[in-house]
């Protein structure tokens, strides 16, 4: 795949059968919308969730923001959740409790299939994959690396759960950083943030959470709440002080370079080749936010 990855910081949830959420849907800021089909809607719903996609990918959308749709783990509902998912108008899909990379294969032969029969260029719909069990976390640079991937998030309650563990950002950080470190070695989205898991309303707490995602490295995360949407943005965006520090700052290291110099002072630090790229990645995503 060669398409550029996309600039996602935030990525909000919202229940395909919920008008109440849908019809705000659009309002909220945003970088990309994910329609639920797995854990808000209840069994007896799937296929009425399913039917509902059509309608809801263009009202939710018509902002700007793009659209991803949650499928279901089990293979007899990610079939259908598939079918109904591929569209023009859908990104990406976002698949849960991945185990392994052949897992994402398989997924994604059933997606080029659709794609083929829509007439769809074939690697439109990207893959956030979400990883939910320890048995899966020897296979993060594999699953990572796989064909369609555009990020990935290690850990969360169901993690927890299976490790026995409180769910925290203490019981989550070591797998956290390793799916972290499998995104960057892939070129993919390292999505999550070190802050609680469920605590929706303590937004001082989400937000220190999300800076010490964003010092560790994480770009992107997800959330449930509306409330927390400008937040991600914020602290996985860049200010408008933090962009002119950067143009400033390359400026400076350019200018140093052309006479010959590695390694240049500026506003009393030392920048060389590593702070320069910093500046420059964050330069490069910015340039694809709305703002």
């Amino acid at each position: 795949m060669t398409k550029p990855l996309p600039a996602w910081r935030s990525l909000l949830f919202v229940p395909v059968l919920s008008e109440r959420f849908l019809a705000k849907a659009h309002t909220r800021g945003a970088d990309a919308l994910i329609l639920d089909l797995e854990d808000s809607i209840l069994p007896a719903n799937k296929e009425a969730a399913r039917k509902a996609l059509s309608a809801a990918v263009p009202r939710v959308s018509r902002n700007g923001a793009d659209v991803v749709v949650r499928i279901n783990r089990p293979l007899e509902l990610a079939v259908p959740d598939i079918a109904a998912s591929v569209m023009p108008g859908v990104a990406g899909l976002m698949l849960p409790k991945v185990m392994g990379p052949e897992h994402v294969r398989l997924l994604a032969e059933l997606v080029t299939a659709r794609e083929e029969a829509l007439g769809m260029e074939v690697g439109h719909t990207r893959f956030l994959v979400l990883i939910e069990s320890p048995a899966a976390l020897p296979h993060l640079y594999a699953i990572a690396a796989e064909s369609r991937m555009a990020g990935m998030s290690v850990g969360g309650e169901d993690m927890a759960t299976e490790l026995g563990a409180i769910p925290s950002a203490d019981s989550m950080y070591v797998y956290a950083m390793q799916g972290l470190a499998a995104c960057r070695a892939a070129g993919i989205l390292p999505m999550g943030s070190m802050g609680q898991l469920a605590k929706i309303d303590d937004l001082e707490s989400y937000r220190a959470g999300l800076k010490r995602g964003r010092a560790l490295g994480f770009t992107t995360a997800s959330c449930i709440h509306p409330a927390h949407v400008p937040i991600i943005n914020e602290e996985y965006g860049a200010s408008d002080e933090e962009i002119d520090r950067a143009r400033r700052l390359i400026a400076a290291f350019d200018a140093a370079a052309a006479a010959g110099e590695g390694a240049v002072a500026f506003e009393g630090s030392m920048i060389d080749l590593p702070v320069v790229e910093r500046a420059r990645r964050l330069l490069a995503r910015a340039a694809m936010w709305k703002r």
